[in-house]
């Protein structure tokens, strides 16, 4: 089967942000990071619900676009090599376009795809992010991933030099990792979460679309570019490496990276599925983000020589 594309929504300036898909190793030809899950932690006895039947499709069905995908050579998790380089000009073009565009407009309280200039947005307030997991995940499933989504926010935090803890409540980071039916009752915890969020922005998540994966909703300060909460869905459904995939986008995606880019490479904001975990040029991207010469609410002409001269100190000059 051809697999489907991940949609991505956009994160929204101004008040209302929203991104889309998902894909952590260094490039270079180093060695592929293990997807294995790590030692598991004990857990508390968990009552776990039956699989229905639309949840059993699901899971067949992204079990095939992860096959398809894998035997094509794509989600590939090296975090590239000597076929994807990359310099100082490259690094700050793409940060150009994935951090100050949006790949969605909003028209009638809707989106539509249409490539729009923005602001730089990212958190002004320390992160709290916050795992929801859905009765339908099983205990262990739940201690892997959160032993993975742990490891992947310290790293995040490392790279950015943010604050960002994983706590159990009073998170304004939000992941829910759901299944079809526990999704489509998700419409008052979003409300609750979000109040920001339109009819239709809900909609789009109790609805959401076989073609889109995952999804992440980030809310900012009026006009100011500001970060104040987030709020990310994932398929309960998803194979190992599409679920990791959707965690490592969605929450880079929620920390500012907006947009996304075919000319990005090697990156996870790119919607050829290549690459499904965060690579060394999104490593980059997220340290020039958070860059205390960076500040929110930054427009195009105000960012871009100073994104080159910070790309030029992180790679050289790139000529």
């Amino acid at each position: 089967m051809t697999p489907t594309r991940r949609k991505r929504l956009p994160l929204w300036p101004a008040t209302l942000l929203v991104a889309g898909l998902s894909a952590c190793v260094p490039s270079g030809g180093q060695a592929p990071q293990r997807i294995g899950p790590p030692p598991p932690r004990p857990v508390a006895p968990v009552a776990v619900t039956p699989e229905t039947p639309k949840s059993a499709a699901a899971r067949a069905y992204y079990a095939q676009v992860q096959n398809s995908l894998l035997s094509q050579g794509l989600l590939r998790t090296d975090g590239g090599g000597v076929d994807t380089p990359f310099d100082a000009r490259i690094l700050s073009e793409n940060f150009i376009r994935i951090a100050l565009y949006d790949e969605y407009s909003r028209t009638g309280g809707a989106f539509s795809r249409g490539e729009t200039a923005s602001i730089l947005r990212r958190w002004d307030v320390p992160i709290r992010f916050q795992i929801q997991f859905g009765a339908s995940v099983s205990p262990e499933r739940r201690a892997t991933d959160r032993a993975r989504i742990a490891s992947y926010i310290k790293r995040l935090a490392g790279l950015t030099g943010h604050p960002i803890t994983l706590v159990d409540q009073g998170g304004n980071f939000t992941l829910h990792v759901v299944s079809e039916d526990e999704r489509e009752q998700l419409g008052p915890t979003l409300r609750r979460e979000l109040p920001g969020l339109s009819p239709q922005d809900v909609a789009d998540v109790t609805g959401m679309a076989q073609t889109t994966y995952c999804l992440v909703y980030a809310l900012s300060d009026g006009d100011s570019g500001n970060y104040r909460r987030a709020v990310a869905v994932v398929r309960a459904e998803h194979p190992d490496l599409l679920r990791q995939s959707c965690y490592h986008e969605e929450i880079a995606q929620g920390l500012g990276l907006a947009n996304d880019s075919p000319r990005a490479r090697p990156s996870i904001f790119n919607d050829d599925e290549e690459f499904a975990l965060l690579t060394k040029q999104d490593e980059l991207m997220l340290k020039i983000l958070y860059d205390p010469e960076m500040w929110p609410g930054m427009t195009e002409a105000e960012a871009a020589p100073v994104v080159k001269r910070i790309a030029q100190r992180l790679l050289g000059s790139g000529a």
